[in-house]
């Protein structure tokens, strides 16, 4: 029995729906974004910056292994907006069920690797001699409770594919309400630094799965969800995995390229070390609309093209691309001119706060292509080219950018700036390969 859980996005107007739809996913982004940036943000108060440095390269690993599992979850989120789009609501739970199992193993398995690994995986990273303790233990305690983070992203994709953003971000607000509360206590009351920070991530998402199981089972769905739903369906894991894995094999080696940037600047110290790694979370913010377009258009356009209505889902796009574009002209100003303000915020070392601004002025420069890039990647993803999206990714990453980051890391004396500009770089490459793409697809429907 269909319940408001479930939009259909295949009738009627596109931008209303399509906003409506997109506005919870950005401020789950949002408080996501909040969520990461609380850790910095306190251990930049009440810490040293060997622990922002702990916490910045931690985070960046985990949240690769993270974007892995969420990108992966994503062919989940598709295979559910198409069956609806067919009509097909009784295949609905046993995917779900599918999918849940499935990625309950995949969470395990991570758990234990996370568990085993932590020093050669800190050492990988040149993580600074002087923050080498704090690095390893945040990896640890957030890898040993890294089934949770699964369960936790894998209730996001779940309800985006059933057509509901507004479930997810009640998750991530009930998780950003618990992590903020156990940083002030672990970090700023017990002193415990990036340890600290590690195990109010791990609690906070224990604690907004729980809650949001007990609300989700007073939720009208489309489907009956019952023990025997969990049985993992060998056709159905069979198609998550075929648009799944191109996806995660993308963001996880687009998130290895960073980390290798990481581990460039790693070798400068503590200080570029820190400044990065709150780059990287102002950079959050700063990519959050085109970030929440990309989610949308998935789901909006895996339904159209599941009703065979692909002009819509064309259109639908490009909605999407001019909205994003209005936003990314306003985040550039901000970064450009006033990313020392940014910085800032999570720091009251000066020195920090000059390296993170000198590297988000080249992210400043990606703000006004990704508006481009984040929506062709959720329209190539919905319409399952799902392959296209995994080698353009590769291409973006270790064609252009890791190459140009060595490069510029060679030109004395270093500049952050110019290692920085490896990510613009890499982006125009992907947006022309995405724009070619795109002409050749639609002429191919057209032909047929």
């Amino acid at each position: 029995m269909a319940g408001s859980s479930e939009n259909n996005f295949t009738e009627g107007k596109i931008l209303q729906p399509l906003l409506r739809f997109m506005l919870p996913i950005l401020f789950a982004l949002f408080l996501q974004s909040m969520y990461g940036a609380v850790d910095l943000l306190i251990c930049g108060r009440f810490a040293s910056s060997a622990d922002v440095s702990g916490v910045s390269t931690g985070s960046m690993i985990l949240m690769t292994m993270t974007n892995l599992i969420t990108s992966f979850s994503m062919g989940l989120t598709v295979l559910l907006g198409n069956q609806i789009g067919m009509g097909r609501k009784d295949l609905t739970g046993r995917t779900t069920g599918s999918g849940i199992t499935f990625f309950m193993l995949i969470g395990l398995g991570f758990t234990l690797l996370f568990l085993a690994v932590p020093g050669p995986v800190a050492s990988l990273m040149n993580a600074p001699r002087e923050a080498f303790t704090e690095t390893v233990s945040y990896l640890r305690i957030c890898g040993g409770g890294f089934l949770v983070i699964t369960a936790y992203d894998l209730l996001g994709s779940i309800f985006r594919g059933l057509g509901d953003s507004k479930t997810p971000l009640m998750a991530v607000a009930i998780a950003c309400v618990f992590n903020i509360a156990g940083d002030l206590f672990f970090v700023a009351v017990l002193h415990m630094g990036a340890s600290g920070a590690a195990i109010a991530t791990v609690l906070a998402q224990a604690f907004s799965v729980l809650l949001s199981i007990l609300i989700i089972r007073k939720k009208e769905l489309p489907f009956r969800l019952t023990v025997s739903s969990l049985k993992m369906n060998r056709r159905t894991v069979f198609q998550i995995f075929r648009i799944g894995l191109p996806i995660a094999l993308q963001d996880f080696l687009v998130g290895l390229s960073f980390m290798v940037i990481l581990a460039i600047i790693n070798r400068y110290g503590v200080t570029d070390s820190a400044g990065v790694g709150i780059a990287e979370k102002v950079c959050g913010f700063l990519m959050l609309v085109p970030s929440a377009f990309m989610q949308a258009l998935a789901a909006f356009v895996a339904q159209n093209i599941g009703a065979g209505k692909a002009d819509r889902a064309r259109k639908t796009l490009w909605y999407g691309v001019s909205v994003s574009v209005l936003f990314g002209a306003g985040m550039f100003f901000l970064a450009f001119f006033h990313g020392d303000m940014l910085a800032a915020i999570f720091t009251k070392d000066t020195a920090v706060t000059a390296a993170a601004y000198d590297y988000l002025k080249a992210y400043a420069i990606d703000c006004l292509l990704t508006c481009f890039l984040f929506c062709f990647i959720g329209y190539f993803n919905g319409t399952g080219k799902t392959l296209f999206v995994m080698v353009q990714g590769i291409a973006g990453a270790f064609a252009i950018r890791i190459p140009v980051a060595f490069l510029m890391s060679s030109i004395k004396p270093v500049s952050l700036f110019r290692i920085g500009l490896s990510t613009p770089c890499a982006t125009i490459t992907q947006i022309a390969m995405c724009m070619i793409a795109y002409r050749r697809y639609s002429r191919k429907r057209q032909d047929s």
